[in-house]
């Protein structure tokens, strides 16, 4: 059983770097209850945990545990490529990286935490890059540095696609690219058409020529379940559905603050439309997010 001082240091050994961490420092309550939560006391850095089991430590439901874990798939889970399935499983960094979500949610709400991790759905190696902001901003200390450095190289490693092992001659680190993933991975790809295979054949070629900056890319080998499909369907369905009611909305509010005279609709109609358009997107942005919110909170809850 780790002691308190042995489970603190382990916390910030993983977490030091993190910018969800940065704004909790300013809260030492938050701070505290990070550092002495009852599961780390038994807690395996090398094991996987189930959502339920993380659930019961957290002391929710799993649903609402998934519904927290879905915006942030690229911070919990390493800015990995490929996403969870329905099997989620969490190893202890990703465990951390899910209680400061939780920590922060009620004062920052899903928006404001995207914010501070400066997630972009479409662009991946964003969140890396706010991570290594986040950490040099405060000093330029030469083994803040190296550490940052550090961070980014074991997040390359955990992907498995390089091998990095120090040279002979000056003990200089040596990266190459590791074949065996490569095959395991073109052996899964065996039912896709010839065009993809020569495709990802070619981004392997790009990335071999690139070892100083060690840029990688990688398809996405795992496709949703049905299950997954049916959610998002329902999610945009439910979206659509807030979308419609906020503009009715929008416009009976808007008939009812101007009311306007028969001449006034002849001669000013351009005018009034495009105001009438104006006023129901600035409505539908204000209130859009926090219906949607509540909307999927009752749809994972039930």
């Amino acid at each position: 059983m780790l002691k308190v001082n042995d489970a603190k240091e382990m916390v910030l050994r993983i977490v030091q770097h993190d910018p969800l961490f940065v704004v909790i420092q300013n809260t030492p309550p938050l701070e505290e209850t990070l550092y002495h939560d009852d599961y780390l006391a038994h807690i395996e850095e090398s094991n996987y945990y189930s959502t339920s089991d993380v659930a019961g430590w957290f002391e929710i439901t799993d649903a609402k545990l998934r519904y927290y874990i879905r915006p942030f798939e690229q911070y919990i889970f390493d800015n990995a490529m490929n996403s969870p399935n329905t099997n989620i499983r969490l190893n202890l960094p990703a465990i951390l990286r899910l209680r400061m979500i939780l920590l922060l949610k009620d004062e920052h709400r899903v928006k404001g935490l995207k914010l501070l991790l400066g997630l972009d759905e479409h662009d991946h190696a964003h969140l890396i890059n706010h991570q290594i902001t986040a950490t040099t901003l405060s000093t330029d200390d030469l083994t803040n540095k190296v550490d940052v450095l550090g961070n980014v190289l074991q997040q390359m490693i955990q992907t498995g696609l390089f091998n990095i092992f120090p040279t002979e001659e000056h003990g200089a680190l040596q990266v190459t690219i590791n074949q065996d993933f490569l095959a395991q991975k073109f052996q899964l790809l065996s039912s896709e058409s010839s065009l993809q295979v020569e495709e990802i054949q070619k981004e392997t070629a790009e990335l071999k020529e690139e070892n100083e900056n060690l840029q990688r890319q990688i398809s996405e080998l795992q496709e949703d379940s049905v299950k997954d499909i049916v959610q998002k369907i329902r999610e945009r369905h439910i979206e659509n559905e807030i979308v419609s009611t906020l503009r009715t909305e929008a416009l009976q509010q808007f008939s009812t603050e101007n009311k306007v005279s028969f001449f006034t609709k002849i001669f000013r109609s351009s005018q009034i439309e495009m105001e009438k358009e104006q006023f129901v997107l600035s409505y539908i942005s204000k209130h859009l997010e926090e219906r949607l919110e509540v909307a999927l909170h009752n749809y994972y809850g039930n």
